[in-house]
């Protein structure tokens, strides 16, 4: 099915934010991008803003998908608690999941890009990222781990542990790393890391 034009500026808007920036990619850049006149573009979208939104719309939808496909409690720290019963067969694929999410997939992978870039330069783009790339990964996690040790002591460390190789995964990938090879590491981290909550449980 053809994409509707509103997705079509959506899509042509993130491409230039992930590639010029935000604040450099004006209205007009967009409907030349998308082939149709500014008036046109005024149709669907009131501003660069009402784009933006629309964009972090989407990206919760496609959050809120994946979360949904694999089982995984949302995003909401209250319902961690289901963590307790997820396998970590599940975990290790919904990580894997994540990563592709975030370097594979066109739409989130200039998403983030587009947060790397405007987060030194405007503060509602740096509160976005830290929301979707820094802090509040690890805060979900730190509550995550909290939950599955049963003690909220060493939960922050542990969230630190687990999401650091995946975070610097992403750049390693920017800068060309081999995918295949990325996905490697990936898995090898995610499997000690997980052998050794196991071991610690078990203790």
């Amino acid at each position: 099915m053809e994409p509707s034009t509103k997705d079509r500026i959506t899509e042509a808007a993130l491409r230039l934010f992930s590639e010029k920036g935000y604040l450099a990619a004006s209205l007009s850049d967009i409907a030349k991008q998308v082939g149709i006149s500014k008036a046109a573009l005024y149709k669907h979208f009131a501003s660069k803003q009402e784009i933006l939104d629309h964009i972090v719309a989407r990206m919760d939808e496609l959050d809120a998908e994946r979360s949904q496909r694999f089982s995984m409690p949302g995003n909401e720290l209250g319902g961690t608690a289901a963590y307790k019963e997820i396998p970590a067969e599940k975990i290790r694929a919904y990580s894997k999941a994540q990563f592709l999410h975030w370097t594979e997939e066109e739409f989130p992978s200039r998403f983030r890009k587009m947060l790397t870039l405007e987060q030194y330069r405007d503060s509602g783009m740096a509160e976005l990222y830290q929301k979707y790339l820094a802090g509040g990964p690890v805060e979900y996690m730190a509550s995550v781990f909290g939950e599955i040790t049963g003690s909220e002591d060493g939960a922050w460390q542990l969230a630190l542990e687990f999401y650091g190789p995946m975070f610097l995964l992403y750049g390693l990938s920017d800068g060309g790393m081999d995918k295949a090879r990325a996905m490697e590491l990936l898995d090898d981290h995610v499997s000690r890391f997980i052998d050794q909550m196991e071991a610690g449980k078990a203790r």
